[in-house]
């Protein structure tokens, strides 16, 4: 695909995404009810539907020839672009008034995320990326920061709870490790967010498990298109499983992260 082309695929994304911002930040702290869908640690309140459901309205008009796989409503339509989205990607923060949330879109041509929109609609910080770089509020920004462990701060939501019932004790040590090698480790929810950081370089490492295209889509392409390395740890950034992420010239085989990376990964 063409940059030009792109480049307007992720206008539309941000068309998109900055259209339900006032309505996140007008419910944002009001305490919405809240439903649980696969367990009661995976919330979702009436917004996320609404949104998505104003999102895949414009992406609709705006892109007719379309995809668009939801968090919230699947996948309906055909065409040769896909798009997808999370309209609230941290909705238990969200939903407890805590400000890290953010919306996320990125359209795929051909298996390739192409372009892509997390927008931070608390902080107003649009982070945007297409063929030809990533962005922060219009302008360019570079994932750099930390080279080693001791000196980088570390985003991640690891272990969950399903983590926990998963591998047990060994989730505690792995996490007592990562929290022993890293300078700093946050747990502050919102994959898509924490990847915006680290394309920014406003922190050096994220990590999470258990993710879905709609969570990582967008944030992958930012952290690419800035220098940075994103890692699907199942293989591909479509199919549902973990991720690594980190800034560019950072010492990911020399970390404590580089037991998660899979053999024979090469960047």
């Amino acid at each position: 695909m063409d940059v030009n082309t792109s480049r307007e695929l992720a206008a539309i994304a941000v068309e998109a995404a900055r259209a339900v911002g006032d309505r996140l930040r007008g419910a944002f702290r009001s305490r919405p009810e809240v439903r649980t869908k696969r367990d009661f640690h995976d919330p979702v309140t009436e917004h996320d539907k609404a949104a998505e459901e104003h999102i895949r309205e414009i992406l609709d008009r705006r892109c007719p020839d379309s995809v668009v796989v939801g968090e919230e409503g699947g996948s309906r339509g055909e065409g040769e672009v896909s798009w997808y989205v999370d309209p609230i990607d941290g909705t238990a923060n969200f939903a407890a008034g805590l400000p890290f949330f953010c919306t996320s879109i990125a359209a795929a041509v051909d298996g390739e995320v192409v372009a892509g929109v997390v927008y931070d609609p608390v902080r107003d910080d649009e982070f945007t990326a297409w063929l030809g770089g990533a962005f922060c509020n219009g302008e360019p920004i570079r994932s750099s920061g930390a080279r080693t462990d001791r000196e980088a701060m570390l985003l991640s939501s690891y272990p969950s709870p399903r983590d926990l019932g998963w591998e047990g004790d060994a989730a505690l040590h792995r996490f007592a490790r990562m929290v022993g090698a890293f300078a700093s480790t946050r747990r502050p929810g919102s994959a898509a967010l924490k990847l915006a950081h680290v394309a920014a370089g406003w922190a050096d490492v994220a990590y999470g498990t258990h993710v879905n295209a709609w969570d990582v889509t967008a944030g992958s392409l930012l952290v690419g298109q800035a220098g940075g390395v994103y890692i699907p740890l199942s293989g591909s950034v479509f199919a549902p499983g973990g991720y690594l992420a980190c800034v560019g010239g950072f010492d990911l085989a020399g970390s404590v992260m580089a037991e998660v990376v899979p053999a024979g990964w090469d960047a």
